[in-house]
């Protein structure tokens, strides 16, 4: 399965597009971050990239993520679901998704009970944040729309 056009729209929504490096807003460093949410070795603080370059790096960390979410994920999934869960894992990582409960329940069928834990997500360095907080909820309702 691939991410939609509504489903990437959605993840550049949430994400924002920063064409400069910036550290991590619950850490003040690690990790920098810089076009929408692309994270990794290659990003230093100072770096500036184009609108392009962006799309590009937004597109091959999509792949990773999409592949992610096909490995584990044992059950059908609609669309949105797939969607939401690419959001999610792009923010929190798959190593955190794959040792989840959210995991475990939709694997189990519960899709109710993993739309429920995307809502616990919502901390960054052991701190609410209220940002995560507003997306957690968007990715919910996003994963139980049909």
């Amino acid at each position: 399965m691939k991410t939609s056009k509504a489903g990437a729209d959605s993840i550049k929504s949430r994400e924002g597009l920063r064409l400069k490096a910036y550290p991590d807003p619950a850490t003040g460093g690690e990790p920098w971050t810089i076009g929408v949410g692309h994270t990794g070795p290659d990003v230093y603080p100072g770096m500036v990239i184009s609108a392009d370059q962006a799309d590009d790096m937004l597109r091959r960390d999509l792949e990773k993520f999409e592949r992610g979410i096909e490995r584990l994920v044992t059950v059908p999934l609609t669309q949105n679901q797939f969607d939401a869960l690419v959001s999610l894992t792009f923010n929190i990582g798959l190593g955190n998704f794959g040792g989840s409960t959210l995991l475990r329940k939709l694997n189990a069928r519960d899709y109710n009970g993993a739309a429920d834990e995307i809502l616990r997500w919502n901390r960054a360095a052991g701190k609410v944040m209220p940002g995560l907080t507003r997306r957690r909820e968007a990715e919910r309702n996003q994963f139980l729309t049909a």
